[in-house]
C-alpha cells in the first residue's frame, strides 16, 4: 500500500490538529503517525489505500475547527508499514530528512 508524507502549515499547533488527525486517520483505516514540528507545522505520514490517503489529504486542507491551515505539501515515500496511528513527540533536533522532495499538490492529488 502507499505512503505518504505531509506538512500542514498555518495554525496548526495548538488547536487539537494532532488528535483530529489521528482519530481521522484511524476512522479511514490508515496506520502512521502525526507530530509538532520545532518550526510550527505539523508532520504527518500514513500508509493505506489511495482513496483513504486523498480523503486524508483532503481534510488535511482544513484540519479541525480551529486550525487555519495555509499549506498542505504531499510527497509520496517508499511504502512503510506501521501498526495503528499514534501522535509522536516534537523532535528535539530540527526536521529536515536528507534528499526529501516536497511539492505543492492540489487537495485530492497524491504524487
Amino acid at each position: 500500500m502507499p505512503t505518504i508524507h505531509l506538512t500542514i502549515s498555518g495554525r496548526v499547533q495548538g488547536v487539537s490538529y494532532r488528535a483530529a488527525a489521528r482519530d481521522t486517520a484511524t476512522r479511514l483505516r490508515l496506520t502512521g503517525w502525526v507530530r509538532n514540528t520545532r518550526d510550527g507545522n505539523v508532520e504527518l505520514t500514513a500508509t493505506g489505500p489511495e482513496p483513504a490517503l486523498k480523503q486524508l489529504i483532503t481534510w488535511c486542507h482544513h484540519g479541525p475547527p480551529l486550525a487555519a491551515v495555509a499549506d498542505v505539501s504531499v510527497e509520496r515515500i517508499p511504502e512503510t508499514p506501521f501498526n495503528g496511528f499514534e501522535i509522536l513527540q516534537t523532535p528535539k533536533t530540527p526536521d529536515n530528512p536528507p534528499g526529501t522532495r516536497k511539492s505543492n499538490l492540489g487537495q485530492d492529488e497524491i504524487p
